[in-house]
């Protein structure tokens, strides 16, 4: 079935389509049951990781079990396809660097990473899910150099040094699907600087799509965007942050179909240090208890013209994602 564990998709949540299904699948004497989820018939990210040539990771590959930090890095290295699942919590002194062609997801429940997280750095075609990330130096997950093609689905990601998801330096083509994030400050950058060098190399790039994630409690950066366009933050829940959606430095922004529940300001045009505004169009949100305005400004290219999407309305985004949203999805 297409959420066997044996397949390197496995729980992803394709979401586009009302089609159900429920899978039982077996790994090493382990049986994991799945959920009643959504579904689509062609597997694969919604949003700009499934633009050209989309994100398959390591599907075909050799599947690897992995229950510490060397043999994690082991069979992440290279650009061989393979699919790696995590056992247990893994405790990690360095951040681990993920290859390209890799699928890193876990063997269920409890599985995770603490201690460091995932640096996908000049890699493509990777997926990271169902892993719960906490306590990582410096990131949870950083995707940089240049990375292309990169799916973090199904993620709980909460209290690391600094960024919890970081896409920066030139990164494209990135979806972030069905994750929950939490205790933490500084959330999620796309953009790390205001520079003229980081101009450079992010405009035409950092192209990402966040969709149906939880942002609960957390600070800031849902996400932060510089330079990037056009970013796509749509069907996402926000409860109780105080800063939601920010655009600078000339970046790209959409925001829609969203659930914005007690934050203080929802979208932000002008923020930090940044010396120019951002763009940002919002439309068909719910700001539910929040203190301010959705701050807006300018025109965006519509992600539409690159991919195909459906947006699922923004009353139904809380009872949506409950229960569904991080590594119980």
């Amino acid at each position: 079935t297409p959420f066997c564990c044996l397949c390197p998709m496995w729980g992803c949540e394709m979401n586009q389509t009302v089609t159900r299904r429920k899978c039982v699948g077996a790994l090493s004497g382990i049986v994991f049951f799945g959920q009643w989820v959504r579904g689509q018939t062609t597997h694969g990210p919604v949003g700009w990781a499934s633009v050209g040539k989309g994100t398959t990771g390591g599907m075909g590959g050799s599947v690897s079990v992995v229950s510490d930090q060397a043999a994690l890095a082991k069979a992440a290295k290279g650009d061989k396809p393979g699919v790696i699942k995590v056992m247990g919590e893994i405790r990690l002194s360095d951040s681990v660097r993920i290859g390209s062609n890799k699928t890193i997801t876990s063997t269920g429940l409890g599985a995770g990473l603490t201690g460091a997280g995932l640096n996908v750095r000049s890699a493509s075609n990777v997926i990271i899910s169902h892993l719960a990330i906490r306590g990582a130096k410096p990131d949870g997950i950083s995707i940089e150099e240049g990375s292309t093609h990169v799916w973090v689905d199904h993620c709980d990601l909460s209290d690391c040094a600094d960024g919890l998801l970081d896409i920066k330096r030139g990164s494209d083509l990135v979806t972030v699907s069905w994750c929950r994030f939490h205790h933490h400050h500084k959330t999620s950058l796309v953009g790390h600087s205001d520079a003229d060098s980081a101009k450079k190399t992010d405009s035409g790039k950092l192209r990402v799509s966040y969709h149906h994630n939880l942002f609960d409690g957390t600070v800031s950066r849902h996400p932060r965007v510089r330079f990037a366009e056009t970013v796509h933050v749509f069907n996402n829940h926000f409860r109780g942050v105080s800063h939601g959606v920010h655009s600078s430095m000339d970046a790209g922004v959409l925001v829609e179909g969203n659930y914005f529940e007690k934050v203080d300001y929802p979208t932000h045009t002008v923020f930090g240090k940044s010396p120019r505004p951002g763009r940002l169009v919002e439309r068909d949100n719910i700001y539910s208890g929040c203190a301010h305005k959705p701050e807006v400004a300018g025109t965006i290219r519509e992600p539409s013209l690159s991919y195909a999407y459906t947006l699922d309305k923004a009353e139904s985004i809380p009872e949506m994602l409950k229960g569904r949203a991080g590594v119980r999805g």
